[in-house]
């Protein structure tokens, strides 16, 4: 079957050389037997793969199943994909299939791999080297014949290193690779895939077409498309649906387009000059490393003005501040800068402004007004644990309980999100 044979059974739009690719390595792979590994952004489309493979082999008269592994809770991901017996666990109350069972002969589909356990990832490569596997409970090994087509959109040789994933699987997995481009990387099929969007979403709820101007088509080319086809997807029917003049203008189609005007959550830098493996999590917890310093650093700034003295390598040496017609020393703490100066100058209030001395001025006579109290501040508690844990409260406190819009918020699975609850001991309201 050619490529454009297979776009149409599928309901695969575009033309960009990097799609036709990945379509044609699933369609010569598909009557082999070898683990494929779908690479890809979120939102690119990645589940369309695995399902070209399995329908183009010979396994297609069997069964197909596909599996979320971010989504399925840790203590039961093991029960959920190799089966349990009964009694093995204390819901056990009878025994049941796994996933791998059930698919026997067909073809099974894990999206979100990466987040697999690794007490899983073990079983999982047990599957991949034997066809064996062992259910929860049991000690009697079992065969199985399903072809593994696994995907992520994870740096995986980074979560090798990080060891979150075990890099003999990684082989095992990726005996074939589909890397699946971002939209950003296909610009020529961003407009078609827009007026197809629409116009199905005109179609459906009997609303006259939509239509770009060309502002519009350039804006709409441009756009770098984080959330890739889903995002466009629901932007088009957004737009499709709500706006009254048929012909879409860059304006109207900025007010539906985030944050074009907004830079997005800082990137902060490796050694090597990039922001690989950076997630959100890892970038506000240096940025709370960065406030504890900066805590640290304004309480020896106290510390030292209730000793009646500022650090030595901001005053000038055999000088006294502010006498002879030397300028007075200054330092710096926060968004201020503080002058020492004489008690006999006339600043009667601590602290205070001078436009004398451009900045915030401190009697000596007055430094004893920083009491020892002041200066033996307690260190907040800036851990990983608390502050993570803080996170994950506030989270479901903002969305009732619900785990999965938390989690979604957080930007972590459903699955890692109820493991945090049990191992902080997070009450839940009933």
């Amino acid at each position: 079957m050619d490529i454009q044979s297979i776009k149409q059974r599928f309901g695969i739009i575009g033309n960009s050389p990097l799609l036709n690719r990945a379509i044609d390595i699933a369609a010569q792979v598909a009557n082999t037997d070898l683990s494929v590994l779908v690479l890809g952004e979120s939102g690119s489309g990645k589940e369309f793969f695995p399902k070209i493979i399995h329908e183009l082999s010979a396994r297609k008269h069997n069964s197909y199943v596909a599996i979320n592994c971010g989504a399925i809770p840790e203590g039961t991901i093991d029960s959920e994909l190799f089966g349990h017996e009964k009694g093995s666990f204390t819901d056990a109350r009878e025994a049941r299939k796994g996933y791998f069972e059930e698919a026997n002969g067909g073809t099974i589909f894990l999206d979100e791999v990466a987040e697999l356990p690794l007490s899983t990832q073990v079983r999982l490569l047990r599957v991949l080297e034997t066809g064996e596997f062992l259910k929860v409970g049991s000690s009697k090994a079992q065969k199985t014949n399903v072809r593994v087509v696994a995907a992520t959109n994870v740096n995986v040789p980074e979560q090798i290193q990080l060891g979150r994933f075990r890099e003999d699987l990684y082989y095992r997995l990726n005996a074939i690779t589909i890397q699946v481009p971002s939209l950003r990387q296909r610009p020529e099929d961003i407009e078609l895939l827009f007026r197809k969007f629409s116009t199905d979403t005109s179609e459906k709820y009997h609303i006259p077409p939509l239509t770009l101007s060309e502002e519009a088509r350039q804006l709409l080319i441009s756009y770098p498309w984080p959330g890739n086809v889903r995002q466009l997807k629901n932007v088009s029917e957004q737009i499709t649906i709500i706006e009254k003049d048929r012909t879409l203008s860059a304006e109207a189609l900025k007010r539906s387009l985030p944050d074009m005007n907004v830079s997005r959550l800082p990137v902060l830098l490796g050694k090597n000059g990039n922001a690989s493996g950076m997630n959100e999590r890892e970038i506000l917890y240096s940025v709370l490393f960065d406030m504890q310093k900066d805590i640290h650093q304004l309480q020896e700034a106290v510390a030292q003005l209730s000793d009646g003295h500022i650090p030595a390598s901001r005053t000038a040496e055999g000088i006294s501040p502010g006498i002879d017609n030397h300028p007075a020393p200054t330092f710096s703490s926060g968004r201020n800068t503080y002058t020492l100066i004489p008690a006999e100058a006339g600043h009667d209030n601590f602290p205070k402004r001078s436009e004398e001395h451009g900045a915030f001025v401190i009697p000596q006579a007055q430094a004893e007004v920083i009491t020892e109290p002041t200066r033996t501040v307690e260190d907040e508690d800036l851990s990983l644990e608390k502050r993570e844990k803080i996170l994950i409260e506030k989270a479901l406190v903002k969305y009732h309980g619900n785990r999965r819009k938390a989690a979604a918020e957080l930007g972590i699975s459903e699955r890692t999100i109820y493991r945090k609850i049990k191992e902080y001991g997070i009450a839940m309201e009933e």
